[in-house]
């Protein structure tokens, strides 16, 4: 996973991800990583067009955009 997360950080990478927020609601967002640790990331989500935290154990399942050329 960290290797995805440097992509979206350093070369703009787009990812998909799937995530159960509090209260076990889970939400599908497109986002670009900002910046991550061990715990958490804070990434741009292109959905509300904020920035966000999210927790890593709350992450299920992440994947890289691909765009038609």
């Amino acid at each position: 996973m960290p290797f995805l997360f440097d992509a979206s950080q350093n070369d703009g990478v787009i990812l998909e991800i799937i995530y159960e927020a509090k209260g076990g609601v889970l939400s599908q967002r497109r986002i670009r990583i900002k910046s991550y640790n061990d715990k958490h990331f804070i990434a741009f989500c292109l959905e509300r067009k904020q920035t966000r935290m999210f927790r890593i154990d709350r992450l299920l399942s992440i994947a890289p955009i691909k765009h038609a050329k």
